[in-house]
């Protein structure tokens, strides 16, 4: 059946390109009959030209079809597209949830937020709580919304280093949530890179007995207990309904976090290794660099301060100290790392870095030695100068019109006078 319905499409695709090449000859006829005078035009030739362009008028646009039918033939197109909008049918019609995930700025004002939400009495306050052992600083605000509008409730994770992860809402709510943001922002990250490096994920909830996952047994197919509240499984987060279940949210969430902010920061370094691709071609092209030595020290300064807030200020290097004594958490926490594969992209944005670096250096270094000679031509030229106002002024002292005179050694004394000039 498959052979049979394959071959009338290659027949009926063969039918379109030949009807296809006859198109132009009948797109010549109805240009040289416009390009005819208007007496000409009353001719029974051009009337009999005329009859067969209007009838050709009638006829659908073939190429347009043609096209069409080959994007329909087509097994990548079609694959991509489709498997894209069967793959959100489908989880929409199992029941599965959006968590959505944006970060916005280098740092949010918790505290202020906090404050703000509850005079907006649309969120209540569920969980302020420190991911640090020392609990030094209450990093992660956990709320939840107060008017239900579906049987799911709607919740939120603000994380204290700009990133913000949304529960079950909708794309209204999360917009208008990530406007009130805003006012408690430090440094702000351009709108379109918020939204395009934001990630979407399917989630659902669970019973807490034997669960029963698209036919299958949690228990034969994963590692998990058929008693664990939360597990990670070809890219969908599965969850309990219970109330102490926050905190598997708060770990897929977390990790979802650092994805998002590692993403931002990629972006970040593919803007700055644009920005000094010309640098490149000017060492190739032996080139005078078409770069400051000021604007190259702001840009090493960006390029360290970027490997800074990779490998110092984030937990990207290492497992969170908060998974120390949660082993069923860190366990969740890794295999959510490892699908957004965020330590293969932390070691490749090393890796990036160190190149840059050097490039940096380099590029330092023939800066500096080019100021070092300017300076040495400097100094050259004005100890020329100077030597030359020396000349000026030995030449300007010596006396004129006097002339000097050799007396000999055997004179007498009596006859020096005589010698001597008047």
């Amino acid at each position: 059946m498959n052979f049979a319905r394959l071959g009338f499409e290659q027949m009926l695709l063969q039918s379109l390109r030949t009807t296809r090449r006859r198109q132009p000859t009948q797109w010549l006829m109805n240009h040289h009959r416009r390009g005819m005078a208007s007496g000409a035009s009353s001719s029974p030739a051009a009337a009999a030209t005329k009859k067969q362009t209007s009838q050709s008028a009638q006829v659908k646009p073939l190429p347009l079809a043609e096209e069409r039918l080959e994007s329909i033939l087509s097994p990548i197109r079609t694959r991509l597209i489709r498997k894209k909008r069967l793959a959100i049918d489908e989880l929409s019609a199992l029941g599965f949830l959006n968590a959505r995930g944006y970060t916005t700025a280098e740092e949010y004002n918790l505290e202020d937020l906090q404050i703000a939400l509850r005079q907006q009495n649309l969120y209540e306050t569920k969980r302020f709580f420190s991911t640090d052992n020392l609990d030094a600083e209450q990093n992660v605000l956990f709320v939840a919304a107060k008017y239900p509008t579906g049987q799911q409730p709607r919740e939120i994770f603000f994380f204290r280093e700009g990133s913000v992860v949304f529960w079950n809402c909708s794309d209204i709510e999360t917009n208008n949530v990530l406007s009130f943001l805003r006012s408690f922002e430090r440094e702000s990250y351009v709108s379109a890179l918020v939204h395009g490096e934001s990630e979407v994920m399917p989630y659902t909830y669970i019973p807490s007995t034997a669960v029963d996952v698209e036919g299958d047994l949690v228990a034969e197919s994963s590692d998990f207990n058929v008693a664990s509240r939360a597990f990670f499984q070809n890219g969908k987060f599965f969850v309990t309904a219970d109330t102490d279940s926050f905190l598997y949210k708060y770990t897929f969430s977390n990790a979802m976090a650092q994805s998002i902010k590692l993403g931002i920061w990629e972006a970040t370094l593919t803007r700055y290794i644009d920005s000094i691709e010309h640098l490149t071609e000017d060492l190739k092209r032996g080139r005078r660099l078409r770069i400051s030595r000021a604007t190259m020290l702001r840009k090493t300064g960006e390029l360290f301060a970027l490997r800074h807030v990779i490998n110092l200020s984030s937990d990207l290097l290492d497992t969170p100290d908060f998974y120390w004594d949660r082993e069923e958490l860190e366990t969740l926490y890794l295999q959510v790392c490892s699908y957004f594969s965020t330590t293969r992209r932390t070691k490749v944005m090393n890796e990036k870095i160190n190149h840059c670096v050097e490039l940096a250096e380099l590029v330092s270094h023939n800066l500096n030695d080019a100021h070092h000679i300017r300076l040495e031509w400097m100094i050259i030229i004005l100890i020329m100068v100077e030597v030359g106002f020396e000349i000026l002024h030995f030449v300007s002292d010596e006396p004129h019109g006097s002339s000097l005179e050799v007396v000999p050694l055997a004179a007498s004394p009596a006859n020096v006078p005589a010698l001597m000039p008047k």
